[in-house]
């Protein structure tokens, strides 16, 4: 097994920087998710290291080894596809076995691992079925399994559950989890699902327009976002965002839109050590839905709590997604599902003001 290290990696297509001076270190055994909406790089990223796209600056070291000019065939990494390429006229066994074939392995070597793979992806009674009688589900097990024989230094996933539906993409997400944990091996997985992002990986890297925007533990990201993109692009729903002034009266710290005003709580205020630069400024408020409560079921101070009007709310079960709107300002909250909040109707919600992010409107880089 070995990490992976990209050092001031770039990738240009003519005049367009597909990436952009990137590094990143990858531990020995760790599960890392590049995320991003598409035509961030995270897949040009990922074929970069595959050895499919030629870098246009920088270094590749898979463990101690510099990869940039050694083919894909001789990189020891084995790739799964989001069309799982699987060869239509063999059976699982063979497609599983090919890669080992054309390397000349044993035969009994062969054996010995598509058996234990296919045992390992609970697939040992499909071998010998064609993948036209497979379901979406179990190709995606024999792609996987064809990477998994291979027993190679580094798995690289390329959106590899995007054509399952949304319930096998739950299922998959566990299994891919619970066979990194068996394999301990080092998986790079791009994604453009920031769910698959948060719930498989050890750390996720979140680029956009080919530049890395965090690196960082999934919950590190979900609550210290660098800016108003990774803030708004990780979590569901997102996170809202109102634009407001900052004020000061006395020793308490306020934001204040048109419509409305909201005391920031002291012990969030003492956290920013910058927020004195931005009085009298500007600044983007950020919150999670969640943390947005209804009024009337969990209430808040008088100062954060404002009485808006709901646009739309959607029952889910276990919450209602309501959205709201008050002068200029619209926000979406995630509240109790025995909430009285009813369409077209005013209802009072709570902000808590421990959470919110303050951004610089003009960077919008988190204020610290």
């Amino acid at each position: 097994m070995a990490g992976v290290t990209l050092e001031r990696v770039t990738k240009r297509y003519g005049n367009v920087i597909a990436v952009n001076n990137a590094n990143l270190e990858i531990k020995d055994k760790e599960f890392i998710v590049l995320v991003g909406p598409s035509g961030c790089g995270k897949s040009t990223t990922l074929r970069m290291v595959a050895g499919l796209e030629e870098i246009t600056e920088g270094n590749i070291y898979i463990g101690d080894v510099l990869v940039n000019d050694i083919p894909p065939k001789d990189r020891d990494i084995a790739m799964v596809f989001q069309n799982y390429a699987l060869y239509p006229h063999m059976d699982v066994y063979n497609n599983m076995a090919f890669g080992l074939k054309l390397r000349k392995f044993p035969r009994a070597e062969i054996d010995r691992r598509v058996k234990e793979a296919a045992r390992m992806l609970g697939i040992e009674n499909l071998l010998d079925r064609k993948p036209k009688q497979l379901s979406g589900g179990q190709r995606q097990r024999v792609a996987v399994g064809r990477a998994i024989v291979r027993e190679p230094k580094v798995f690289l996933m390329d959106e590899p559950l995007s054509n399952l539906d949304a319930k096998l993409r739950v299922q998959m997400r566990a299994e891919l989890s619970k066979l990194h944990a068996r394999l301990q091996t080092t998986v790079i997985y791009v994604t453009h699902d920031q769910t698959e992002a948060m719930t498989m990986g050890d750390r996720i890297v979140v680029m956009k327009d080919g530049v890395i925007q965090q690196i960082g533990a999934p919950l590190e990201i979900y609550d210290n976002p660098v800016n108003v993109f990774v803030a708004g692009f990780i979590g569901t729903p997102p996170m809202n965002f109102i634009d407001c002034v900052l004020l000061k009266e006395e020793d308490d710290y306020w934001v204040k839109t048109p419509a409305f005003r909201l005391k920031i709580h002291p012990d969030r205020a003492r956290q920013i050590q910058n927020i004195d630069a931005y009085v009298g400024k500007e600044v983007i408020l950020g919150i999670r839905p969640e943390d947005i409560h209804d009024a009337k079921i969990s209430p808040g101070p008088e100062d954060a709590t404002v009485v808006a009007m709901v646009d739309v709310t959607e029952p889910m079960g276990s919450e209602v997604i309501a959205y709201f709107s008050k002068g200029d300002a619209q926000f979406v909250a995630r509240i109790d599902p025995h909430t009285e909040a009813t369409d077209g109707e005013e209802h009072p919600v709570s902000f808590n003001m421990k959470k919110i992010h303050l951004f610089d409107k003009e960077t919008e880089l988190v204020i610290k």
